[in-house]
């Protein structure tokens, strides 16, 4: 089990590491749409697939993402945390979600062994760690705290509105909402007496 401090310390990625398995992605606008009732549902329709040609392999199946939290505007993409016994084991989960669709984008040792596949229709980011990684109890605290806290929900929903202008890429606007991402995490960690 992680520690509180490995919990809540913010990690950047490491300048170094190329994480890309084939090259960087081509570059996609951003795009913020309301609120879609239909991503709980997907999500299940993916997890049970997931689940169907892993078996035991998938430790856990989690929605996490903007798209997780009920009234937030969000890009069009499901996110999913896979919890695989050892994410540097590819051949162990790899194939399997390739026979789905999924295709290997990133894969990151400097970031507890993070792995992201990615489907394309429709849209998923499958992001695969293991289960000592905090960064799936910081996905989780996070997606809980906006469900339950209304005026932080809108205080992120502005920060990606406000993301978008200024071009590039999904990094690009990643980077551009990290301060308001970074303040609510700190909120949430103190509320949780984790700070």
């Amino acid at each position: 089990m992680p520690t509180f401090e490995e919990i809540t310390r913010h990690t950047d990625p490491d300048p170094t590491e190329n994480p890309w398995v084939d090259g960087p992605p081509r570059a996609e606008t951003v795009v913020i749409v309301a609120y879609d009732p239909r991503w709980p549902d997907r999500f299940q329709l993916l997890a049970n697939d997931i689940r169907a040609v892993l078996g035991e392999a998938a430790l856990e199946v989690e929605h996490v993402g903007s798209t997780a939290v009920a009234g937030l505007a969000a890009k069009d993409v499901v996110d999913i945390d896979l919890t695989v016994a050892d994410p540097t084991d590819e051949p162990s989960y790899v194939p399997a979600l390739e026979a789905l669709g999924y295709v290997l984008t990133v894969r990151e040792p400097s970031f507890h062994e993070h792995r992201c596949l990615r489907l394309g229709e429709p849209r998923v980011n499958l992001h695969v760690f293991g289960p000592e990684s905090p960064e799936i109890i910081r996905h989780r605290m996070f997606r809980d705290w906006l469900r339950e806290h209304p005026e932080d929900r809108a205080l992120y929903e502005r920060a990606k509105r406000e993301a978008v202008p200024g071009g590039g890429g999904v990094m690009d606007y990643n980077i551009r909402k990290q301060r308001v991402i970074r303040e609510i995490y700190d909120r949430l960690f103190r509320a949780a007496g984790m700070l």
